[in-house]
Formats: C-alpha cells, sequence, structure tokens
C-alpha cells in the first residue's frame, strides 16, 4: 500500500452545489467541488470553486484551504472582514459563524476535519 496520492483533476467527478437557500444572501453562487481523499477519522481533502455571491457560513469543522484563483471575502460574525487573494490561506475553526463572499469565482485546495 502506498502512502501518497497524487490526482488529476481531470480524472475527478466533480459535484455540483449551491448554498441552502436560507443561507443564501446575494447572487447566484455555484459549486464545484473535486473530492479527492476521504480518510478515517473524518478528514476530506480537495479542491473546490464557486462562482460569484453571498451566504452565510457556519463551521462544525476544522478546515484549512489556500486560495489557487479568485477572490473572496470572509467575514466572522463580529469580525473584520478577511480578504482572499490567490495565494492566501485561512484556518476556520468549529463555532465560525459568519460570511463568505465570492467576488471573482474563486477556487482553494482544502483539507477538512469532522
Amino acid at each position: 500500500m502506498s502512502h501518497s496520492k497524487t490526482f488529476d483533476l481531470a480524472a475527478v467527478e466533480p459535484e455540483e452545489g449551491a448554498p441552502a437557500p436560507d443561507r443564501l444572501i446575494s447572487g447566484d453562487p455555484r459549486f464545484t467541488t473535486w473530492n479527492v481523499e476521504e480518510a478515517e477519522g473524518g478528514i476530506y481533502a480537495g479542491v473546490w470553486q464557486s462562482t460569484p455571491g453571498k451566504w452565510r457560513i457556519v463551521y462544525d469543522e476544522w478546515e484549512y484551504f489556500h486560495i489557487l484563483e479568485g477572490y473572496s471575502v470572509v467575514t466572522e460574525d463580529g469580525g473584520e472582514p478577511v480578504h482572499l487573494r490567490v495565494g492566501d490561506r485561512l484556518v476556520l475553526r468549529p463555532g465560525f459563524n459568519g460570511t463568505w463572499e465570492v467576488l471573482e469565482t474563486t477556487r482553494k485546495d482544502y483539507v477538512i476535519r469532522i
């Protein structure tokens, strides 16, 4: 068994989605997610992309991500906006509540631990 994994997004079947209607604030954002790893213990890794729009986010999980393309703003309730552009990285911890606004179609790679 190999302890590493390479992947080609072209070979991964993407999942399509959108924010839940009760969380949508503006726009018509559409998500595309390429899940490339699901490991024991609730660990997930992949690439996510969204078209412009704004919605509420609530995190029960821990997520690290790195922006690959685009421009987004993540704002925690009662906090300052965090502007995310290519090369930026962020960790969202369980209990984070706020908004995600995609201003330019954004693509990120991520690792999530539930």
